[in-house]
This record gives structure tokens, C-alpha cells and sequence, in this order.
């Protein structure tokens, strides 16, 4: 038996996901370099049947194996290791959501966060659910993100995507574009704002961090031809978090700004709505990009995409943005120990990194 004490090693949580997606697939590819096990002790939660169909449709598998073991307690460094969360017989459809897909989806999600909830494991990954088939199952949120600040007891959070230093966060999230702009308003965009300030000091090492907020409408409105909620809404905010001494600067055109490469001046760049977002870093951070969820008292990250149900079963799964979303976690895991040192000890401040020139 082991422990993130005994080995000095960060404890990863990883739920599987919908088992009829590729989160098994990417979760196994990600294991099987053993130089990811120098800084992790992982820890997937799943059943042993169905992740052996998984391990089966990869073709340079190998010998991997997981070391089975009864509880996160158990778990062994320089292994993978597999807790059986649920035993009854899961069929597996390669591509096809099921109820059986559903149900392991969130046996393993539930697991997974009742240790990281008890200290058992360190940090949590995600592999992707399939929003609509886990409702089967009961699962009662839009996603991830709101199911862990539910948990959490939190109502102020960030979805925040990350590769690299572009880090880009969301202000009305999971909600229609038909919705969005009577949802927008001063208070929700200050607050995810100050959010994302809070988190790129806390998580990412940032002391002074120089965020860009973007327009609603096309053009940022055009001074109010094209629409009036950056006059109303987004620029007085900006002026406000500027007068309190923040680094906020907006609104930007959001077409211009990624087309222009302007993001690459700013450690953080805040949307805001879903695809605003998320379609501009997609398409620059696709292979590496990912998502994580800010303003918890978890570290939490996950894969920043879907299940991909069309390639599921056929070895062609890239396991980089999984991958990387193992990075991510174990990198603010430390930087969040690190800043509650600094700011625990005043008298003996130590230095907070910028990250941006690394």
C-alpha cells in the first residue's frame, strides 16, 4: 500500500467517461508511456471487464495491464491502477450511447469524486460523458463543470480552457445563444473576471495577470450600430476592474482578436459566450487544449473534447489533450501549495513566476 506521502507522487482521479466513447481509449493510451508514472500515481475508476474490450482495440497496447486494487488507498506508484466501481455486466457499443454507457459513466464519476472529496486521491480527471445519454443514468447537469460546483457547495466558477499560455474563460457558458444577452449583465461579467484574476494568480502562478475581454457583436458593435450591450454592459465593466487597478482591457472585436494573433499578449481572455470561446481555441489548441474548472476547492480538468463516438473502437483516438489535462492538474496542483505557502508566510514572501516567457 502506498501513498501520495510515502512516494512524494501526485494521486490522479480519472473517471472514464461515456464507455461506449473514446475516454477509455484515450485513458489507456495516456498510461502506457511509463514515463508519465515518474510524476503520478493514477487512478481510474471503472470495471475491469469493460476496460479490457477497450485495452483490446488498441493495437500497440502491448502487455499493459492495470494493477486491480480495492481502494484508492491501495494504489501503487509506477502503476496503473483500476478500482471496481460497479460490477454488473456493462455491454459496450463502440459509438452508440446507451443506458449501460450512461450508467458507467457516472458510477465512475461518482467514485471518483467521493475520493476526491475524502483525500484520496489528489487531483480529478474527466475522459468526456455525452451530456444527453448520462441524463439516463440520472444525472441531473449540463455537464462536468456544473456537477462538480454543485458538489463543491460553489456558485461562482469559471470554465476555463488552457494550452500552453492561452487561457480562455467563459462568461454565460452552457446556455443557448438565444439566451445569452439578456443573461449578460455588469455583475455576472465582473464576476468571472475577478474569477479568472483570482485563478490565474492562485492556479497558474500569475501575480499581475493582463486579461482581454471580447465583445458580443460582430465588430464589438460598432459603437452601438451593431448592438449596444458593449456600451451598456461590457465597457463599463472594464472601465470599473481598471479604476481598481486590474489589467483588463476590452472589449475587442473577437474575430479580429484571434485573426490578428493579438491573443498571444494577454494570460487570459475572457468570452463572452460557449462558442466565442471555445470554436477559436479549438481550432488553435485542438490536439492539446484543456478544459478546467476554475474557483473550486478541487483541481479538476478533463480532455477539451467530446466523446467522439464516430471514431470510438477504432485506435484512432488522440491522447494528447487527455494527456495534457494530466499535466494541467498536476501543474496547479502545485501552484496552488505553493501560493497558499506565500501568502501563509508574508515574512518570508517568495517569488510568484510569470508564466507567459516559459
Amino acid at each position: 500500500m502506498s501513498s501520495k506521502g510515502d512516494s512524494g507522487l501526485i494521486r490522479v482521479g480519472i473517471s472514464v467517461g461515456d464507455t461506449n466513447g473514446i475516454g477509455l481509449e484515450v485513458v489507456i493510451k495516456s498510461l502506457l508511456d511509463p514515463r508519465i508514472l515518474e510524476d503520478i500515481i493514477p487512478i481510474v475508476y471503472a470495471n475491469p471487464e469493460v476496460v479490457k474490450i477497450h485495452r483490446k482495440s488498441i493495437a500497440d497496447a502491448g502487455d499493459f495491464v492495470f494493477q486491480q486494487i480495492n481502494s484508492a488507498d491501495e494504489a501503487h506508484p509506477r502503476k496503473a491502477n483500476l478500482v471496481t466501481v460497479w460490477t454488473e455486466k456493462t455491454e459496450v457499443k463502440f459509438g452508440t450511447p446507451t443506458k449501460d454507457s450512461a450508467f458507467a459513466a457516472l458510477k465512475s464519476l461518482e467514485a471518483a469524486v467521493a475520493d476526491l472529496a475524502s483525500n484520496k486521491v489528489d487531483v480529478l480527471v474527466t475522459a468526456p460523458i455525452d451530456k444527453d445519454n448520462i441524463t439516463k443514468a440520472g444525472f441531473k447537469f449540463p455537464g462536468h463543470t456544473e456537477y462538480l460546483a454543485s458538489m463543491s457547495n460553489v456558485d461562482d466558477y469559471l470554465m476555463l480552457l488552457v494550452n500552453g499560455n492561452i487561457r480562455v474563460g467563459i462568461v454565460t457558458g452552457h446556455i443557448p445563444l438565444k439566451d445569452v444577452s439578456q443573461a449578460l449583465n455588469k455583475q455576472m461579467i465582473s464576476k468571472k473576471i475577478r474569477k479568472m484574476v483570482e485563478s490565474l494568480q492562485r492556479d497558474f502562478g500569475i501575480r499581475k495577470p493582463k486579461i482581454a475581454v471580447l465583445g458580443l457583436n460582430p465588430h464589438a458593435g460598432d459603437n452601438g450600430l451593431l448592438g449596444t450591450e458593449e456600451k451598456e454592459i461590457i465597457n463599463p465593466t472594464v472601465r470599473e476592474l481598471q479604476d481598481e487597478g486590474h489589467l483588463v482591457y476590452g472589449a475587442y472585436a473577437a474575430d479580429g482578436f484571434f485573426g490578428s494573433n493579438n491573443f498571444k499578449n494577454f494570460d487570459g481572455i475572457m468570452a463572452m459566450y460557449h462558442d466565442q470561446g471555445l470554436a477559436p481555441f479549438k481550432a488553435i489548441s485542438f490536439e492539446n487544449g484543456v478544459n478546467y474548472t476554475a474557483g473550486l476547492p478541487i483541481v479538476r480538468t478533463s480532455p477539451d473534447h467530446g466523446t467522439a463516438f464516430g471514431i470510438a473502437g477504432k485506435n484512432e483516438a488522440s491522447e494528447a489533450s487527455f494527456r495534457e489535462a494530466i499535466y494541467v492538474a498536476c501543474d496547479v496542483y502545485r501552484k496552488r501549495k505553493e501560493f497558499k505557502e506565500i501568502t501563509a508566510n508574508p515574512l518570508q514572501p517568495r517569488k510568484l513566476e510569470r508564466d507567459r516567457d516559459n
